[in-house]
């Protein structure tokens, strides 16, 4: 089957020769002509097998007789809209809309958070018949009064289980209550929660439900593998696995932020171009780490799950679960960046024993066991070898080259005595006069003439004999 027998127009079909696409993928074949007559749609596919363009395309073509290039906003009124959880997918799905839409005189925009309002607001205000949006950013436009949604016929849900589980529901509820109830609605996601099926049932009108995969499952082409290790030894164990396999671009997924920072500072550390994205960041900085990461001059990006939808790499070979997330179809998701396509890859994930009820869930929504790699050529110390131990006084002095105490009395120099026979290499003692020795039974010596001998012979000079000696 191609392009062709699904009666795209002939701008459509010259878009998608220009992408190098010649036949459409099975989410693409059964959702296109369904959508060309207008039926609302449940859309279910593998992550990476086009789904994208499975509502781009013929969403293109029916607003294609809207298409002109008049310069009035009134002309470009916004006729789609398309709502997605992340800033990252919304620019994605942008760049699908401009790519195949390239051949038809139809705007389009897309406007998220993270960024100034002010272009976004410029953009809305010239028209535009396609909008691309994130929930919260778009009711800020709406609060500003730099959209208006009156005219929307068509409405696309894209990975709405994700906008339900960054709890974006109220949102959705604001938004749907300033679009006409007459318009077409499509839900596209990799996953069907029995949530997304209850919300479905209140947006949708008699929906189609396609499925071309077994649900809720992860790409065919990617080969799974768990190595079962302690937490302690997962940053060295990723070490050895990116330099031993000589692996050119990772994705590594971890559930916190701050986590994410510091696993990339200590991959730095190693010696390993390294590079954090996630929702602290701002959003050029996310920009520029993701284009970084594509264009090869970033080895390992690190991510947390506000990644998994969104990001599209062309022949990504490696997902690495450096933690597993705690919800088993966010996995689905995570290991979705890679064997998109018709390519293969790999999803490996570093397991502690406090993970095992979370790997068990997976294997339950995969129904099978993911295989165990063996461990047992990586040394768990080598990641250790760069922090040195604290030496102890027992085992390594600290200055080994220190002679013992008899050696540095046999070098030291010969006391010191002034004519008094006084020795200056010594702390300061009193002394007794002459040669004769002091019992315990003797009187003390009164204070000035006790501290009188010492002095004078501390500063040099000759004492006078005390009324004793005389």
């Amino acid at each position: 089957m191609s392009f062709a027998d699904l009666k795209l127009i002939p701008e459509l079909q010259r878009a998608v020769a220009d992408e190098g696409y010649t036949e459409p993928t099975p989410i693409q074949a059964k959702a296109i002509p369904a959508v060309l007559e207008r039926r609302d749609i449940m859309g279910c596919a593998q992550t990476g097998t086009g789904k994208t363009a499975g509502f781009t395309l013929p969403m293109l073509q029916l607003l294609a007789p809207y298409a002109n290039s008049s310069p009035s906003p009134a002309r470009h009124p916004v006729r789609a809209l398309i709502l997605t959880p992340t800033r990252e997918l919304a620019a994605q799905v942008s760049d699908s809309v401009r790519g195949y839409g390239k051949h038809l005189k139809l705007r389009s925009t897309v406007v998220y958070g993270g960024v100034d309002m002010t272009p976004q607001t410029k953009a809305l205000r010239e028209g535009v018949d396609i909008l691309i949006a994130t929930p919260g950013r778009l009711l800020d436009h709406v609060q500003q009064k730099s959209v208006a949604l009156g005219q929307v016929e068509i409405l696309v849900l894209d990975e709405a289980d994700r906008m339900l589980d960054m709890g974006f529901l109220p949102d959705i509820r604001r938004i749907l209550a300033l679009i006409p109830t007459q318009r077409q609605s499509l839900l596209f996601s990799a996953t069907f929660s029995e949530d997304i099926k209850k919300l479905a049932g209140q947006l949708l009108r008699s929906p189609l439900l396609i499925e071309v995969a077994q649900r809720n499952a992860p790409a065919e082409l990617v080969d799974h593998q768990v190595y079962e290790i302690p937490a302690p030894n997962k940053h060295a164990l990723l070490a050895h696995l990116i330099r031993s396999r000589e692996m050119k671009q990772v994705l590594v997924f971890l559930r916190m932020k701050k986590d994410c920072n510091k696993l990339a500072r200590e991959l730095v550390r190693d010696g390993i171009n390294a590079a954090a994205i996630h929702s602290d960041r701002t959003q050029a900085e996310r920009e520029q780490a993701l284009n970084d990461f594509k264009e090869g001059l970033t080895t390992v990006l690190v991510a947390t799950d506000i990644a998994a939808r969104g990001i599209d790499i062309v022949e990504l070979p490696f997902v690495i679960n450096y933690e597993l997330p705690y919800t088993p179809e966010d996995y689905v998701h995570r290991i979705g960046r890679t064997g998109r396509a018709g390519t293969p890859g790999e999803a490996i994930s570093l397991v502690s024993p406090d993970e095992t009820r979370l790997l068990i869930e997976i294997e339950k929504l995969l129904k099978r066991a993911i295989p165990r790699k063996s461990a047992k050529n990586f040394d768990a110390e080598r990641g250790r070898e760069r922090r040195p131990r604290r030496e102890t006084h027992d085992e390594h002095p600290r200055r080994e080259s220190r002679p013992p105490a008899s050696a540095a009395s046999r070098s030291a120099p010969p006391p010191q005595r002034s004519t008094e026979g006084f020795d200056f290499s010594k702390p300061y003692e009193p002394t007794t006069s002459g040669n004769a020795t002091k019992t315990p039974s003797a009187p003390p010596t009164h204070a000035r003439d006790r501290n009188s001998a010492p002095t004078a012979a501390l500063l040099g000079g000759v004492r006078a004999p005390t009324k004793t000696e005389k």
